[in-house]
């Protein structure tokens, strides 16, 4: 594949990716546009509600100043002043990381992959600004640098991950800048190599095991409740078409239902609206909005509610379990050493955790619904202490029994340890 094959190649994968993302929510409002309302609608405001829905769900604020016919017509009164939306459904982020990831698997595989992965960056970028321009109106008007720079950092960040990983696993391929820099940036002492390494693996796996919890608790949750969702799906009238569209739009917010299923484990919950709590020791809900997956929120206090708080503590401990080998067994500065892995762990745990929260919460809409989310800077730090306290003393024991069962049961001076060596780094 020559140059021009390569630049073409990118640029279609990086036009699929957009394509794709914007006609998760078109489909739908199509059809709505066809049958409901009988092509006497112009299609251009279901184009921009669409292309508003997709950059709305990779972070990007729209702001909405709806007429007074429209407020009285919806029943809200805060309608008729302009509010702001910025609760972005993650399931549109996470959609455009996989997919360029898939993209950065396949143009690294290419003779011309630099060139490709600028490419598709570039082409990627320029869509997102033709759409962003597109759908600004006077009533609707989304952030067009936002729109153009928030979508193409997601992208990109799922490039490079799949073309890295690709790049790793080739090992034919000559070396070259990348290389050389990777090289340069990770020329530190080796207990720093050590204590850095070990913070971004054992905070990202102790994240990683209070999401999947979280997940199982959502699912939980929404099987027991399933009664009252599907309830409010019979009492919003909103017909087959107006179902689908519920249904899509609950499942693109489903990455953000987890998040604040793990903020919820950790402590500090969030809120569906000002002033009000969904926490492991009790839930104060206001009127919410009638979406039917709302009906799996836990309500009233929780006698056993602290028992989900165990959850980053139990991933914290395993966590430092594992992470024996990477810690000295030996020497004045071990203790040292085991406490700032242990706190490092924490503070990778609590950044990641904590700008999830913030990414999937916002502003939903006018009045009380402008506070949606867990509370960001409590999630992090309840995550630094719960994951940080937990991983040193998983460490402190691990470390421990391993120096235990290093040691020979009996011995003499005169005798030479026959059992096994710890090797830590390029010591024995």
């Amino acid at each position: 594949m020559n140059r021009s094959l390569t630049a073409v190649f990118s640029a279609l994968e990086a036009l699929l990716v957009v394509g794709i993302g914007i006609g998760i929510p078109l489909v739908p409002l199509s059809l709505m546009w066809g049958f409901h309302y009988e092509l006497q609608v112009d299609w251009a405001v279901f184009w921009r509600a669409s292309v508003d829905i997709w950059m709305l769900g990779h972070g990007t604020s729209v702001s909405v100043a709806p007429d007074a016919a429209l407020g009285a017509a919806m029943g809200i009164a805060q309608a008729i002043e302009p509010f702001a939306l910025s609760l972005a459904p993650l399931g549109f982020a996470l959609l455009t990381v996989l997919l360029g990831h898939r993209a950065g698997r396949r143009i690294a595989e290419t003779p011309h992959s630099l060139l490709g992965l600028g490419v598709a960056a570039g082409t990627f970028a320029l869509l997102a600004l033709v759409a962003a321009l597109t759908a600004v109106t006077d009533a609707v008007r989304p952030s067009v640098v936002q729109g153009t720079l928030l979508p193409t950092l997601v992208f990109v960040a799922g490039l490079v991950a799949g073309a890295g990983i690709t790049r790793y696993r080739l090992q034919s391929r000559p070396r070259d800048v990348f290389d050389r820099a990777w090289v340069r940036l990770t020329d530190w002492p080796a207990s720093a190599r050590m204590i850095v390494g070990g913070a971004l693996i054992g905070g990202s796996a102790a994240v990683a095991v209070i999401v999947a919890v979280a997940s199982i608790v959502l699912a939980v949750l929404i099987a027991v409740n399933y009664a009252g969702v599907i309830a409010l799906y019979e009492g919003a009238h909103a017909g087959v078409l107006g179902g689908v569209a519920l249904t899509v739009a609950q499942l693109a917010f489903v990455p953000n239902f987890v998040v604040w299923a793990a903020s919820w484990l950790v402590g500090p919950g969030f809120a569906i609206g000002a002033g009000s709590s969904v926490s492991p020791l009790a839930t104060a809900l206001g009127p919410v909005p009638g979406v039917p997956v709302l009906a799996a929120l836990p309500t009233g206090e929780f006698a056993w509610g602290f028992l989900g708080m165990l959850v980053p503590v139990i991933a914290g401990f395993f966590v430092g379990a594992l992470m024996r080998w990477r810690v000295p067994q030996a020497g004045r500065s071990s203790l040292w050493v085991t406490i700032a892995s242990g706190a490092s762990v924490g503070v990778v745990a609590g950044i990641i955790l904590g700008l999830l929260s913030w990414w999937s919460g916002g502003s939903g809409g006018p009045g009380r619904l402008s506070v949606i989310g867990p509370d960001p800077l409590w999630v992090a730090l309840c995550v630094a202490l719960e994951v940080g306290v937990a991983c040193t003393l998983g460490l402190a024991a691990a470390s421990r029994g391993s120096a235990e069962a290093v040691l020979p049961a009996t011995s003499s001076p005169d005798e030479t340890p026959t059992g096994p060596i710890l090797v830590v780094g390029d010591r024995e």
